[in-house]
């Protein structure tokens, strides 16, 4: 059974850093993209970065530009996302995911496993 177990978290001031990390389990992860997507109050989910199955490749989101970045580490079945120069707008709960394909895609159906999400709050 994959699980997906996201943690970091939190409430910080605008201009600060978090780092998310997603812990996955029940199978070999290195063969699948994994990705972060994120939801405010009252809007759709959302695409934030993507990461190839080997690490090598990423896709972002423009609203993260520069601020943000993903990576893994395939032998701890982890991905983390480094998330500077936080702003208000980037309040949400924040997802993990395992895709169905070795590169990452920025839409919800082309993944198949989620985690709980962890709560991210900025304030200005």
């Amino acid at each position: 059974q994959v699980q997906l177990v996201e943690s970091g978290g939190g409430l910080v001031q605008a201009g600060a850093s978090l780092r998310l990390s997603c812990a996955a389990s029940g199978r070999t992860f290195s063969d699948y993209s994994m990705a972060w997507f994120r939801q405010a109050p009252g809007k759709e989910r959302e695409f934030v970065m993507g990461v190839s199955g080997s690490g090598a490749s990423r896709n972002y989101a423009d609203s993260v530009k520069g601020r943000f970045t993903i990576s893994r580490d395939n032998a701890k079945n982890t991905v983390y996302l480094q998330m500077n120069r936080l702003i208000p707008e980037d309040t949400a709960v924040y997802y993990c995911a395992v895709g169905r394909a070795f590169f990452p895609s920025t839409g919800t159906n082309a993944y198949d496993y989620w985690g709980q999400g962890t709560q991210v709050t900025v304030s200005s």
